[in-house]
Parts: structure tokens; sequence; C-alpha cells
């Protein structure tokens, strides 16, 4: 049996089928780039997203079935917080979409955390709030609200659902700290009805029909973008962690079923996720975060012109065996985990009159690779596990010198996905365990089948070394923008 795999973007919808294999089958990619009307503001077409969504779903199913492939489920995964608001009788919306990255609502944040709440921008809370405080100020029509997900499940369904899964719902901050429904003083400071918000189902069960669709398939696993890249790489076991390196980086850890302790944040700045739920049962995870990744490969193309285009800058950074002691910061947009300052910018440092361009291009490489052992060393430290191998998914993997220098920097093994993007196995995975395609998670992770493994190629010595002058690196990129550090959600 197949499974069908919507996976929408930030920047583009694309289907795809899954095979039992893993083969991923009759791909169809539409763009939806968000818009940003304002500084700090980030909005896309919902609408557009819906009949984006139709048409390559639509497209490969028809490919697939004319193949001879039999699709049995149908899995949604998608980029997490940005929020919808629709009328519930003839579901249109009644604003713009808000993407996860709008700021818009920093200012709401920051009154409410003087009244004790604690909310981050880039959370879906004060984001519907506005929405319904736009069309809804008396909160007397019958109005949806919901995620990407829930939306897409709407479009799929016809209308006849209106329901969000646990690891989406988690990243709202409306929910319950333990997960087990919605909260009701979060809903009644911010003026959210219940009955505006989606019902909360498992990430792998079958919810409802895809009746949309030619022939109804099941909608029957459902999953953030990164929960599911953790699934789609084979993380399904305690320890077991895989890193996104696109615009920005994630970092994901399978933890078990024990929540962390921590309620928001951990002592080395991860947090906490629901990884996936199956028969009610979560299992959680932590989640560390990189701002700039391969957002720092890009300035290098458009801003700079030091490569023509992203994949040059492995053959530039090639050209050079190491970057005379020149060091980058990729703090573009503040810094992350572990130190969460918004107000670091990106900084390099260490240039001599021999600095060419192979260094820059390096340091810029290695400095994204540092980061990404900042978020692995700090989900460790939260989480008390030890992570022998990092799987690696998303655009900057097809970097050789990247993924060797992540490699050096980490200490330990990195294996690469097979698929550049595992979104798209992890969403088809969480459908094919409630079609009974793998019996438990244990067969999920006996899946993982990497394309490439790279071990570290420098010593304990030399990496600790190069490890503490990054770290002073950072630390010299820290608070450039005093009032900016001050901001903690």
């Amino acid at each position: 049996m197949s499974v069908l795999v919507v996976d929408v973007g930030t920047s583009s919808v694309r289907a795809s089928v899954v095979q039992d294999d893993g083969a991923v089958t009759a791909v169809h990619r539409r763009p939806i780039l968000p818009s940003s009307p304002a500084p700090g503001f980030v909005e896309f077409d919902a609408l557009e997203m819906a009949a984006a969504a139709l048409e390559v779903a639509s497209a490969s199913l028809a490919e697939a079935t004319a193949a001879g492939a039999t699709v049995a489920g149908v899995g949604i995964t998608n980029q997490r917080a940005s929020t919808v608001v629709w009328d519930r009788a003839s579901g249109s919306p009644v604003g713009p979409g808000i993407g996860w990255q709008d700021l818009r609502t920093v200012g709401t944040c920051l009154l409410l955390r003087d009244q004790g709440l604690r909310f981050a921008p880039n959370e879906s809370a004060t984001k519907a709030a506005m929405l319904l405080d736009m069309a809804d100020p008396d909160r007397s029509r019958d109005l949806c609200v919901g995620t990407v997900d829930t939306w897409i499940a709407w479009t799929l369904s016809g209308g006849s659902l209106h329901v969000t899964d646990q690891t989406n719902a988690g990243v709202t901050g409306l929910l319950l700290a333990d997960g087990s429904g919605w909260n009701p003083a979060v809903l009644e400071a911010l003026r959210i009805p219940a009955a505006s918000l989606a019902r909360i189902v498992d990430s792998t069960g079958a919810v409802g029909e895809a009746r949309a669709l030619p022939g109804a398939p099941p909608i029957c696993g459902i999953a953030g973008d990164q929960q599911a890249s953790l699934v789609g790489q084979g993380c399904t076991r305690p320890g077991l962690a895989k890193t996104t390196f696109g615009t920005g980086g994630m970092l994901d850890v399978c933890v078990g079923a024990v929540r962390p302790r921590f309620e928001r944040r951990g002592g080395a700045g991860t947090f906490p996720i629901a990884a996936w739920r199956r028969a009610g049962r979560t299992t959680w995870g932590v989640e560390a975060v990189m701002l700039s990744a391969g957002t720092c490969v890009e300035w290098l193309r458009d801003d700079l012109g030091l490569i023509a285009d992203a994949a040059e800058s492995d053959a530039v950074a090639a050209a050079c065996s190491d970057t005379g002691d020149v060091w980058f910061v990729p703090a573009l947009l503040g810094l992350g985990t572990p130190v969460w300052d918004f107000g670091a910018r990106g900084t390099l440092i260490g240039i001599t009159r021999g600095t060419g361009r192979p260094e820059v291009v390096r340091a810029v490489l290695e400095g994204v690779a540092h980061r990404g052992a900042d978020l692995l060393e700090a989900a460790e430290a939260d989480t008390g596990l030890s992570v022998a191998t990092l799987r690696v998914d998303g655009g900057m993997t097809a970097n050789a010198t990247f993924l060797q220098a992540l490699a050096d920097a980490a200490g330990r093994p990195v294996e690469v996905a097979p698929v550049t993007e595992a979104t798209t196995l992890g969403a088809a995975y969480l459908a094919g365990l409630a079609l009974g395609t793998f019996a438990d998670e244990e067969e999920v992770a006996d899946c993982w089948r990497p394309a490439r493994r790279l071990e570290p190629t420098i010593s304990d010595a030399a990496r600790r070394s190069r490890r503490a002058r990054w770290l002073e690196a950072r630390e010299r990129s820290r608070r450039t923008v005093p009032e900016l550090s001050t901001l903690e959600f």
C-alpha cells in the first residue's frame, strides 16, 4: 500500500506518493511564496494554499494510480504555528494567513508577559487572537481557528474535518503543558472561544476521509514538519536525534514516554515537544533552534556575491584546507539555543591580508556546523541522553564540506537522510502505522537507510581547541543590539 503525502512548507506545497519501500514517487510541487507587506509582517494567502494543496495532491494521486499504485491513505505535514481563521459555514478565511515568522505581535507578547503569561511571537496564540480581534471583536461569529495542518485537513475533507494533532497543537502556546487539552486560562486571557479550536487527534490514526480527492482516501497521519522529519529519519527510540539544515536549523531528539521536566525551556536552551501521539500516548522530545543556517549561504550568494549559487560554496570552501583562524558566527537573526540572544548579530573575525574568498566561504560553512554542535550539546545537557550519531536532512546536506565540518565540530558520525526533506517520509510512516504497514515505532526505526555516513577526521584535542576558539567568537557576537538582547520569550 502507498501513502499520499501533502507537505506544506513556507514557500511551496508539495505532494508525493511514498511506496512501502520508502521510494518517493509522483512528486508535484507548486510555489506559494509568503508576502511581507510591512517590516516584521509575514502573510500568506490561505485560499491559494488550499488550491495548491488540492492541485498537487490530485496530480500525484492521478499519476500514482495510472502507474498501478494503490493509495491507501493520506499523510499531512506542515510548517508549524502559522495561523488561519475562517468562517465555519462558508469556509472563507477572515483575513490573511499569518506566518510563523511574523513578528507583529511582539508588543502583545511583552504586555502579556507583564501579566504573568508567557508567549513567543512565533507561537500561534497571539496570531489567532489578533485575527479574531480584527474579524470578530465581540466574538459573536462562528469561526474556526487552525494551524496549517488544520486548514489542509479541512480543505482535503471538503470542510468535514476541523482537527489538529498534538505536534502542531503543542507549538500554538494554547495547549496545557501535559498535552491533555487546550488551556482554559489562556483561552480566557486571549478571548479565544474553545469552540473555535480544532479537535486534537493522534498523529497516527484515521481521522476522516479526504472527500475532495478521488476515492476519498482516509487522512491517517498528521505531524508538524520537524516532528515528521524526526520520524522520517527513524528517530523513534530515545537518544536518536536529527537536525534539519534549511533556512534555519532545528535539532530534535526523541526522549520517550516521560515529558521533560522543564515547562517551557531547559537550562541549556531547548524546549519540550510532543514528538508524536499514537493511540492516545504521547512520545516526547526536545527541540533546539538555530535561527540562521542556509540563510548564511544565501548571504554569500545574494549580498556578497562570493558564490554564484549555493552549490558553489562547497567547491570554493574546499579550495583551502582551513580558514586561517577566521571565524564566523551565523547570528544574522540573533542566536537561538543555547543562549537565546535576539540582539546578537553575525560576526566575522580574524581577517588578515591573507584572508581570501575560500577562507570566508569556509568560515561561514564551519560557523553553521559549530552552531549545529551547539544544538547537539544543548539537547544532551537538557535530556541527559547521549546521541551517538547525528542524522541530518535539509538543503545544506548536499554540501560535503559542510557535512565534514559538522562531524568534526560535533565529534561524532553524521548520517545523511536518503531524501533531502525527510518530512515526507515521516508523514508517510505515521500514516503507515495507522494502515498496518508498520507494527510499531520499532519497525519505523529499522527503516533508516542513510545515503552516506561521515566520520570525524580530527582528534578530540583538536576539536576541543576549535570549539573553544569558536565559542569565543560566539560570545563576541552577543549583545550587539542591547535592547533586543533583553527580550526573552
